[in-house]
């Protein structure tokens, strides 16, 4: 199969061969869920802790004695009852962490890839140099390319305009193609990769490259 190839105008250069491996791959809504879950979870740090009523500072001494007080009876001040107490059943750390196969991740990679494609939301461009570094003139190329709020920036930019004019975009992501994942290709509004982009790509993660 193959997709145009445009220039930063817009203008359409040619074409290229795209791996059906990765670009024709039918969406399962179930499966995408679940590897986008693991994804989310494995960002998490799970470092949120709270101090139990061994930890919290204060003394273990009986406030008062058990009978005739007239109060309820008690054992601690650092029980979780009282002010400055400890914290019952609150957080602590612990890893959210879920494994999955680099099948899987390929596998979930390769149906978002195909579903930007199939909505028209995927562009290959020749190549991507802007002549000055400014943001304005960067803009002015996203606008061009329909890239929406969240674009998704596929490529190793070595020239420096390109460098300086992209870092300020709002809402745009630029990942190494070698990095690039099925949730962040499902986050974005659009996905823009050059040519170079797509070879590194489906060296990659495709299955005729394996």
């Amino acid at each position: 199969m193959e997709t145009k190839v445009l220039d930063i105008k817009g203008q359409e250069k040619g074409t290229c061969a795209l791996p059906e491996s990765l670009f024709a791959v039918k969406a399962n809504p179930t499966f995408l869920h679940e590897v986008v879950t693991a994804f989310l979870a494995n960002q998490r740090s799970g470092t949120a802790d709270v101090k139990t009523r061994s930890e919290v500072s204060g003394t273990g001494k009986k406030p008062w004695k058990q009978k005739g007080t007239g109060r309820a009876r008690q054992g601690s001040l650092r029980a979780p009852q009282f002010r400055h107490g400890g914290v019952a059943f609150g957080p602590t750390p612990h890893s959210f962490r879920q494994e999955l196969p680099a099948g899987k991740r390929r596998l979930a990679l390769a149906m978002a890839l195909s579903t930007k494609l199939s909505e028209g939301n995927l562009v290959v461009l020749e190549d991507l140099k802007v002549s000055e570094p400014k943001t304005k003139g960067f803009a002015a190329v996203l606008e061009t390319l329909s890239a929406g709020r969240k674009p998704l920036l596929l490529g190793n930019f070595t020239d420096a305009n390109t460098k300086l004019a992209s870092r300020n975009i709002a809402g745009l992501t630029h990942m190494l193609p070698e990095d690039v994942n099925a949730y962040v290709v499902l986050n974005s509004t659009k996905v823009i990769m050059t040519k170079e982009a797509l070879e590194k790509i489906s060296a990659t993660f495709a299955k005729e490259a394996k």
